[in-house]
């Protein structure tokens, strides 16, 4: 039964989703509402036509001389651009440019513009030449009758007609600008015979008028229809029927899209009538399950109410683990300590074991015993010493023995006094250790005034038995580092265990020398850097994130804990140590960076 319901339940809301998500659909459909886009459109062609127009109005005030300025008809033209640069941008972010009717309307008018364009651009060329033409024309003729009228030489009558067939040649060609035909210009022809004829019965001043004269009038009755002619052709250009396609087609696609606007707000509707019914069905289940849920809400609380008493039972039992818990990792963290202090120790014990054994080798082969033979000749020639001193062979060689023997005694002593004193600084680091070990609870570390190559060399000294057993070359990059202040034996026991490891990994090496380089340098004048770089086997890259992790070895009687310590000392010095490795065979450098305090700043 309950199953029923459920699957019932499921399948209900399944179907109102499936309501919803139609819905949501449809009125993403229907709610574009191109209407407003369609009417920006229009407007925009609407521009378009009037600055055609008015385009085609600056042509003629162009033609007829009211305007001599050209700027108006290159305006409307730079305007009709960009405004059909945005129609365009408009119709291409809506899709209808993908359409082969409204590219083949689109390059219909593109190519009347692009045409239209052409042709005003010659008829600004040829129009220009003949307004200049037609505005000089009063200037020659006056550049000719004025001088005529004032020659009194001759006959009169004759320079009467001539001024007369200048004055009807002129007029003529005006008309003719402004009515052009075929009688026009074959009357112009004949006054320009005429006044071929009238330049010879003139003097010579008068031939250079003339011909000025001549030239412009023959230009006009050139240019004149061809002017014509361009107007005519730009005026056939259908650039406004263009615009008036591309409305027609604006207005189709716009009655089309309310027509699939209307369809969607149908379906809209008859979807909304089925999710309405489909909420109400719902509505009465709930109400009738009602009852169902207030008996389930009882049997719940009941429950709830042993479930409360069961949770603070267990609640105890977590607590005495805990507990458990908490001593486990007290004894474990203390077994951890223990060995990080165990490790370290054993690497300074080392040393400790070289210095030992180099002082008891010394001893045993001390010059010391020297002293004894000659003490024993002096013993026996007691009586007669001075002759033994002076006589004999071997008395007189034996003061210059016995001074021998006490520069030997002294070197000696003072080659295992270094070596006492560098085992007694080996004893006070394990020492150091120790009482480091015991401090990690929280007490502060000790801050001293160091020279960092004077530290590194301590490092190297106590691992310089090691170091010449196993011929590891030591090259040393100390850049000047002024006296800092630092924590000497937390730096010298990551220093002991860094030199340490460069040496055990460099020890398979039978290729190639073994070469340890140790760097010390300021970055950035607030961090201290000291470098350990070995030519060794080097890390592999999946063992690059676990190289500091406690208990990580890659050596078989390796333990894992040097590493780790380093680590944390350095995050103890608010500083940090990082490893790199190019891969296995390639070496590798462990860099540890401290925040750089010198003694200056301290103080």
């Amino acid at each position: 039964m309950k199953m029923s319901r459920r699957r019932s339940l499921a399948l209900l809301g399944v179907v109102a989703l499936m309501l919803a998500s139609t819905l949501l659909f449809l009125y993403l459909k229907s709610s574009s509402n191109q209407t407003p886009v369609y009417a920006e459109s229009r407007d925009l062609i609407g521009r378009i036509k009037q600055l055609n127009a008015q385009w085609e109005t600056e042509i003629l005030k162009a033609r007829i001389a009211i305007s001599h300025n050209y700027d108006p008809l290159v305006t409307p033209l730079t305007e009709m651009t960009q405004l059909w640069e945005r129609f365009d941008t408009m119709e291409s972010n809506h899709g209808r440019n993908d359409t082969p009717i409204w590219r083949a309307g689109h390059d219909a008018y593109l190519s009347a513009i692009q045409e239209k364009t052409r042709l005003v651009e010659q008829f600004k060329s040829h129009n220009a030449v003949l307004r200049n033409s037609l505005a000089f024309l009063p200037t020659a003729e006056d550049d000719i009758q004025q001088p005529l009228s004032q020659l009194m030489d001759g006959d009169k009558l004759q320079l009467q007609n001539i001024a007369t067939d200048t004055y009807d040649l002129v007029l003529s060609t005006m008309e003719f600008s402004m009515v052009t035909s075929d009688d026009k210009a074959a009357e112009i022809l004949v006054g320009l015979n005429k006044l071929g004829v009238n330049k010879l019965r003139l003097p010579e001043q008068f031939h250079s008028p003339l011909d000025i004269m001549s030239n412009h009038i023959a230009l006009i009755l050139r240019e004149q229809p061809v002017v014509n002619g361009l107007l005519e052709n730009i005026e056939a250009i259908p650039v406004a029927e263009r615009l008036d396609d591309i409305t027609s087609l604006l207005n189709t696609d716009q009655q089309q899209a309310d027509a699939v606007d209307q369809r969607y707000h149908f379906y809209m509707l008859v979807f909304s009538v089925l999710l309405v019914l489909l909420l109400v069905y719902l509505a009465i289940h709930l109400m009738r399950s009602f009852t169902e849920i207030s008996r389930v809400n009882k049997a719940l609380k009941t429950a709830n109410d042993d479930l409360e008493l069961r949770v603070e039972e267990r609640t105890r039992e977590l607590r005495d683990t805990q507990s458990e818990l908490l001593d486990t990792a007290r004894q474990a963290g203390m077994a951890e300590i223990a060995t990080n202090v165990l490790h370290n120790v054993g690497n300074v014990l080392n040393s400790v074991n070289i210095s030992a054994d180099l002082v008891s080798r010394k001893v045993r082969a001390s010059k010391a015993q020297g002293l004894g033979k000659a003490m024993q000749l002096i013993n026996q020639h007691q009586g007669d010493l001075g002759t033994f001193l002076t006589q004999d062979e071997k008395g007189k060689l034996l003061p210059g023995y016995l001074n021998q023997l006490v520069e030997a005694i002294a070197l000696e002593q003072q080659g295992m006094t270094d070596e006492l004193a560098q085992l007694s600084k080996s004893v006070d680091h394990i020492k150091d250790i120790v009482a480091t070990q015991q401090s990690y609870a929280g007490a502060n570390s000790l801050m001293e005034p160091l020279h960092i190559s004077e530290l590194l060399e301590d490092a190297l000294r106590m691992n310089s038995g090691a170091l010449t057993r196993h011929h590891v070359t030591v090259v040393k990059d100390y850049s000047d580092v002024p006296q800092v202040m630092g924590d000497k034996h937390r730096l010298l026991l990551i220093l002991i265990n860094l030199i340490s490891n460069a040496k055990y990994a460099m020890s398979e090496l039978s290729d190639r020398p073994r070469q340890m380089t140790l760097g010390v340098k300021i970055i950035e004048d607030t961090t201290l850097q000291v470098s350990v770089k070995d030519d060794g086997e080097g890390i592999a890259e999946e063992n690059m994130t676990r190289i500091f992790a406690h208990g990580f070895t890659t050596r078989k009687e390796g333990h894992g804990f040097g590493l780790h310590s380093c680590a944390l000392a350095a995050i103890e010095m608010n500083g940090h140590l990082t490893a790199h490795s190019d891969g296995p065979g390639k070496g590798a450098l462990f860099t540890l960076q401290i925040p750089l305090k010198t003694v200056t700043e301290d103080a």
